[in-house]
């Protein structure tokens, strides 16, 4: 008897023809995958060939439910799109949340993967009545959130839509999309590596689901139980931040303990901070119009409105409106981008610039990163743009503009990401490239957080917050945060181990804080939702699975030592804080660092599976 949550199979459109057929997937390997990014992962080695190009015909792009998706659990409508990345050319994963999610698994599997490539301009429709290609002219050069709306007014009640926006579709000449657009629905994003790019080189504007089943737990009263303490535990002190402030709260938090970065990584604090935090006005008791206070305030702009993903129960959306009466939801990562990044201290443009991107298709990470690496290029007279200046707002919106159009040889080159553009500029320009496998850096200064300094260059993601969180153990106050060692070692290790489970389960990782036991409530959720006598250690277990699958996809794709790193800016300049002490990460600290986590890891000095790591990874 299947276990509960699940279908037990996958279904594959090769949309060159509109052919599909039904993969099973084993009840082993849902054990030990759970679905989401760990699911994805093994679909990804099983069903890509190896050194496929991320953006050619053969390379799958898979959408991975879990057996959560559809349960009254707080935060379970999530899904992962997973692919190997056309800007790092790794594997990569990206998570959101909406009703794509519950429509998209309850057309009857438990992942949706794509190949091949559309003759023409297409949408793929999935539903009771099987899988239809039809053709989307009338779509093209949408944002996706009009493709979005358009297709829903078309198709009726009842679809669900994922789409890119222009930056994502493939040129008339043939010229790849951006390579690091978005794939978006419900005004959520999946967001990093690219996978805009890959879903526009097949071919594809939007993919619509519509829900024709339903899939059974196998505890209906436990599991109704559980979601009803954990939505309890949801409205507690862990998601306080998110509900009042959203977490654009960090940005005047990590600019007071130097780890914001600013002007491409240059110093660690920013002087203009003030005017982006989101800060509670005058005499508010700290929730907002919830508690009957005014809303939180950006600059002198006020929030207009508060907003939830579905199945969601914390509410950590925070809408601001811009230029023109357009809303634009505000997180720290896009106004650090953005912003500090790129050293624009306008709250206004920073976050035009923002609902931008959202227009694009472009991730905000890697365009302010990019932006920011060509300001510093157009300062030290390595690129001919003049204009193209540190805190100048007008120059950022004309940039971003280029990139999502390719219009200009700059936007072009900027489109590809600051890696590649680096080789292609050549002088010192790659020393100071932020990036990390070819993957943007986010808004965290390696520094002056050690623990976090390792879980960026491990990553096999690449530079990423949300597949490590070592940023927590550094600001735990347990550790010395400038003094890296075995300790931050061990920590980066568990909150890569923990981020692999809720990745795959899914839930969101702004729950972490609810769980005293993380592992152990884990495998009793699991349990109550598919029958499985699952544990914490077997979950840990899974976890490790997961992380030394996702190392080999990327060895046989052509990782190597050297990408285990960061750019030579953050071992080379060292950083002067406030209080007088020396902020100092040195290549040779941070060897120290990787060589203990290879071998905590199980792997040999070079990064490599040692004999008998790799084992029961199922992927022969």
């Amino acid at each position: 008897m299947l276990a509960g949550g699940y279908f037990g199979r996958a279904l594959i459109v090769d949309v060159t023809d509109g052919t599909s057929q039904t993969l099973p997937l084993p009840e082993e390997v849902l054990r030990a995958y759970v679905g989401g990014a760990g699911l994805g992962a093994w679909l990804l080695y099983r069903l890509g060939p190896a050194g496929a190009d991320p953006l050619g015909p053969d390379a799958p792009l898979a959408f991975v439910f879990s057996p959560l998706v559809g349960t009254p659990l707080t935060t379970s409508a999530k899904f992962a799109v997973v692919a190997k990345s056309p800007l790092t050319g790794m594997l990569t994963d990206a998570l959101a949340s909406s009703q794509f999610a519950i429509a998209g698994k309850l057309t009857g599997h438990d992942a949706i993967v794509i190949r091949g490539r559309s003759p023409a301009l297409s949408v793929l429709l999935i539903d009771g009545d099987g899988v239809r290609v039809c053709d989307a002219a009338g779509l093209a050069g949408l944002t996706a959130a009009d493709a979005d709306s358009t297709l829903r007014d078309q198709l009726g009640r009842g679809w669900r839509v994922a789409a890119i926006g222009p930056a994502g579709e493939t040129g008339p000449a043939g010229e790849a999309g951006v390579r690091y657009a978005t794939i978006s629905h419900d005004g959520r994003h999946a967001g990093r590596g690219g996978l805009g790019a890959v879903m526009g080189a097949k071919n594809l504007k939007a993919i619509a689901v519509r829900a024709a089943t339903r899939v059974p737990t196998a505890h209906p009263g436990e599991v109704l139980a559980f979601a009803r303490d954990l939505r309890e535990r949801s409205f507690g002190p862990a998601t306080a931040k998110y509900r009042e402030l959203g977490t654009l709260a960090n940005l005047l938090a990590f600019n007071a303990i130097s780890t914001l970065p600013t002007r491409n990584f240059q110093s660690a604090t920013f002087e203009g901070a003030d005017r982006l935090g989101a800060e509670a006005p005058a005499g508010a008791h700290g929730a907002g119009d919830a508690d009957g206070d005014p809303p939180p305030e950006i600059g002198g702009m006020r929030r207009v409105a508060r907003s939830s993903c579905a199945s969601c129960t914390i509410g950590c959306e925070h809408i601001y409106r811009v230029g023109g009466g357009k809303k634009t939801r505000v997180e720290y990562e896009n106004v650090f981008a953005l912003g500090p990044m790129c050293g624009v201290s306008d709250p206004e443009a920073v976050l035009a610039a923002s609902a931008r991107c959202d227009d694009l298709g472009i991730d905000t990470i890697s365009a302010g990163g990019t932006i920011a690496w060509a300001m510093e290029c157009a300062q030290r007279g390595l690129i001919d743009a003049p204009w193209l200046r540190f805190g100048d707002s007008a120059a950022l919106l004309r940039v971003l503009d280029e990139i999502g159009t390719r219009s200009t040889p700059l936007g072009s080159l900027l489109a590809e990401g600051s890696r590649s553009a680096s080789r292609t500029v050549g002088g010192d320009s790659a020393s100071f490239a932020p990036h990390v496998k070819g993957m943007e850096m986010p808004g965290y200064e390696p520094r002056t957080l050690h623990s976090m300094a390792l879980g960026l260059a491990v990553n096999a993601r690449g530079a990423d917050h949300n597949r490590s969180g070592a940023y927590e153990a550094d600001l735990s106050g347990d550790l010395d945060r400038l003094d890296g060692g075995d300790a931050h070692v061990a920590a980066a290790i568990e909150t890569e181990d923990r981020a692999a489970v809720m990745d795959s389960m899914i839930l969101c990782k702004f729950l972490r804080g609810v769980f005293t036991d993380p592992f152990a409530e884990w495998a009793e959720l699991l349990s109550g939702v598919t029958g499985w006598d699952v544990s914490g250690a077997e979950l840990r277990d899974t976890a490790r699975r997961i992380v030394m699958t996702k190392r080999v996809f990327n060895i046989r794709e052509g990782w190597q030592p050297g990408d285990d790193w960061l750019p030579d800016r953050l071992l080379n300049e060292p950083l002067t804080l406030p209080s007088g002490r020396v902020a100092t990460l040195t290549a040779g600290r941070l060897r120290a660092m990787i060589d203990s986590y290879y071998k905590m890891r199980g792997l040999d000095h070079d990064g490599r599976p040692a004999a008998g790591a790799a084992d029961g990874l199922r992927l022969a």
